[in-house]
């Protein structure tokens, strides 16, 4: 039961961070006219939330 609870908590808070970096990544393309950059760290971010919430359920 515990494993479960550590996991759903891990994957919110995970949810929580990608959505701040997406959130970053718009900044970065709308306010510094930073196209490239943004696009980076919203794919970079989506790919390491992905593979983290991959390796944590399937252990």
């Amino acid at each position: 039961m515990f494993n479960f609870f550590y996991d759903f908590v891990f994957t919110i808070v995970s949810l929580f961070i990608l959505i701040k970096a997406i959130y970053y990544g718009i900044y970065e393309i709308k306010a510094e006219s930073n196209k490239y950059g943004g696009i980076v760290v919203i794919c970079f971010s989506f790919i390491v939330t992905l593979f983290a919430n991959v390796v944590i359920w399937i252990k």
